[in-house]
């Protein structure tokens, strides 16, 4: 939790304060003067005696008790001064604006971690160092320009990067995004984007708290955190929207099993966003767009209304919904005939409405109360108006301001000519409007938002194991993959089917062992890791001089131990698999099996634990669904099966987390039943 006096400080020093406004010390405090902190503010400079007519002390020992300090000196002076103000100033918050800390080196990590030790002491809060600081609606405590237009139902907005965090801010003035508070947390010595969400979780008012959140984060330290608290906001009615940094695939390592390929930090990025329900944006303008979408009127539907007097960004727009999933739905019936009679003639109303270059503000009032109150199958319309620069368009732009303030339908205003009318678009966001530049980058961010799923509520597994059984395996067991027969034991105590399966060492085991299974059979190596790139499968054995030759053929192969014999099964190949990621936690993850896991990469994952209705959705939301769903008279696979092996699997890890990667690949599934014929499970104990 976030110091209360961090928050809203009655008092507040400088330190390394200045009069030259081009100093961190200098333009912070200009900022906090010309922004109307109602508090008392302190300066300390030993140069000076008064500082941009603040009064100036030489020392921090000098100075009066303050609630905040705001640090800009030489980072080798931080330590000393933060214990007097800890220890003699009762002084709660501190933002350091000083480099040369973790960043750095080894001892500027040692610096932080005394930092941070002092100010636990005391229960202060540290924002920074190496940040730009905090902007409320009680001050503007950065060192940066500009300073957004604050507003209580602006966004809060959490960033990683200083710099990151003042482009948002320069890009969402263009947009008319407002702003509720803005952290920058710099290093995250003390604290990060986690605890800054919690605390605006803990401390949510649904009468006077923001309701949209924006995040800009460049590592997650604790993704348990990040997921309980965007989840419990979002269920309060909030959106939340982040950027997650360095999410290239360069740093993959190579891996031993299909998952451990196919899993990387992005992966677990991804399935944890989805899990809390938050929009996951790759650049600040698509960031700033979502969070003017989320600022709007909400879009309870998926049928759009474009409204134009321009051809081709119609026609872009239009693409960009259609490929996201959205509806631009023809709009026809004697309503449409009427509006037509109303509009110059060459007009068009069938969606896009086009009302051509000469359109004027009174029919495009008329076009958004046709799209509100007579043509039922549009949900919102977004408006194009821009101009060639030959006259004023203020009275359209009122038009659009009013229709959005009156119509209970969203109405989104894309308005693209940001040079011709910079006036007339200056003035509709001064009457606390946003509106979007870009059609394209608009229709893929309402698509993004439109797709995100909301949060599921997570529900642990109701299916009945033999847990005492699942962690005696495991105590027994040594570091690395686990034997054939103890897979198979696992499974068998996680519920999961497993195919029948039989371990021989000599053809006359084999021939005894036949028996038993019939005929056709298939024969695997034992050893080896990756048995198809190695030869060590053998399908469709029908008689015992064949099951001799593959002994012989398989016992050849490098590595070979013995030889695992299966009844030979059909159906559709599905894989599921599941994976340890450092400090997320395990991921489940499911799709077409066999070779298509690795060729076609079609997989979705969620993150532990997976409830009936998630595995539900992973399923739905493959690629390859229409494959399972069964097709060409091809006999599908049984959804709820599927669904109930990728539960337990979740079930499985949660009870054994020893398991650091896990593949069923394949299982064979139809209507009837899914099996899994190979299996292969890697743990490893502290």
């Amino acid at each position: 939790m976030l110091h209360h006096k961090l928050i809203n400080p009655k008092s507040i020093a400088v330190i390394g304060a200045s009069n030259n406004i081009h100093t961190p010390g200098g333009r912070v405090l200009k900022n906090l003067i010309d922004h109307n902190f109602k508090g008392k503010l302190v300066a300390v400079n030993p140069k000076e005696t008064t500082v941009q007519n603040i009064k100036c002390f030489k020392n921090v020992s000098e100075i009066p008790n303050v609630d905040v300090a705001i640090i800009a000196i030489t980072a080798k002076f931080t330590l000393e001064t933060v214990q007097v103000l800890c220890r003699e100033k009762n002084t709660k918050g501190f933002i350091i604006f000083s480099a040369g800390f973790s960043e750095k080196d080894a001892e500027g990590k040692k610096l932080e971690q005394q930092l941070v030790v002092e100010i636990n002491k005391v229960g202060g809060t540290l924002l920074g160092p190496n940040n730009i600081g905090l902007i409320n609606q009680n001050y503007a405590g950065v060192f940066t320009t500009p300073i957004p237009k604050l507003d209580a139902k602006g966004v809060d907005f959490i960033s990683g990067s200083g710099a990151t965090a003042v482009f948002i801010i320069e890009t969402a003035k263009q947009t008319g995004l407002t702003f509720s508070s803005v952290y920058s947390v710099g290093n995250s010595a003390q604290i990060g984007v986690e605890e800054v969400l919690q605390h605006l979780d803990e401390t949510f008012n649904s009468k006077t708290s923001s309701k949209v959140k924006l995040l800009y984060i460049e590592s997650i330290e604790n993704p348990q955190k990040l997921l309980k608290h965007a989840t419990s906001l979002i269920q309060k009615g909030c959106k939340i929207a982040a950027i997650k940094a360095g999410s290239s695939s360069a740093g993959s390592r190579a891996a031993s099993s299909h998952t451990g390929a196919l899993v990387s930090s992005d992966v677990a990025v991804d399935a944890l966003f989805k899990k809390a329900g938050i929009v996951r944006c790759y650049g600040r303008n698509e960031l700033v767009t979502i969070a003017s979408i989320f600022m709007n009127t909400e879009l309870t539907g998926k049928n759009i209304a474009i409204i134009t007097h321009a051809g081709g960004p119609a026609v872009m727009l239009t693409d960009a919904l259609s490929k996201n999933g959205l509806n631009v739905p023809i709009i026809e019936g004697k309503e449409s005939i009427e509006l037509l009679e109303q509009l110059y003639e060459g007009s068009s109303v069938s969606n896009p409405i086009d009302f051509l270059a000469t359109g004027n503000a009174n029919q495009l009032s008329t076009i958004i109360d046709y799209c509100e109150h007579k043509f039922d199958n549009i949900d919102a319309m977004v408006v194009i108006f821009g101009s060639p620069g030959l006259f004023e368009v203020y009275d359209a732009y009122n038009v659009i301001d009013e229709k959005m303030r009156t119509c209970k339908k969203p109405i989104y205003a894309v308005l693209p000519s940001v040079v011709n009318v910079i006036n007339e678009i200056d003035d509709f966001i001064a009457k606390g409007n946003r509106c979007f530049p870009d059609e394209v980058l608009f229709g893929e961010a309402l698509g993004t938002i439109f797709n995100t799923p909301k949060p599921l509520k997570t529900t642990h597994s109701n299916f009945k194991v033999d847990e005492i059984k699942i962690r005696k395996i495991i105590k027994n067991a040594k570091n690395g993959y686990l034997e054939p027969q103890q897979v198979q034991a696992l499974l068998t105590a996680s519920k999961i089917p497993i195919v029948q399966q039989v371990i021989c060492k000599t053809k006359q085991e084999c021939i005894a062992e036949i028996e038993k299974i019939g005929f056709p059979a298939v024969m695997k190596v034992v050893g080896p890791i990756h048995k198809s790139d190695v030869g060590g499968i053998i399908l469709n054995i029908t008689s015992e001089e064949k099951m001799i030759v593959s002994f012989d053929t398989i016992m050849k192969i490098k590595g070979a131990t013995s030889v695992l014999i299966q009844p030979m099964k059909k159906g559709i190949e599905l894989f599921v698999g599941a994976k340890k990621e450092s400090n997320f936690g395990h991921l489940v993850l499911c799709g077409l099996g066999g070779i298509y896991i690795e060729i076609l990469k079609d997989m979705k994952a969620s993150l532990v634990p997976v409830s009936k209705e998630e595995s539900k959705t992973m399923i739905q939301q493959l690629k390859s669904y229409k494959i399972i769903q069964g097709i060409r008279n091809q006999e599908g696979v049984n959804e709820l099966l599927f669904s109930e092996i990728i539960e337990k699997i979740s079930n499985l890890v949660t009870i054994a987390p020893e398991i650091i990667e896990l593949d069923l690949n394949p299982l064979l599934g139809n209507s009837k039943e899914i099996m899994a014929v190979d299996a292969r499970i890697k743990i490893e104990k502290n």
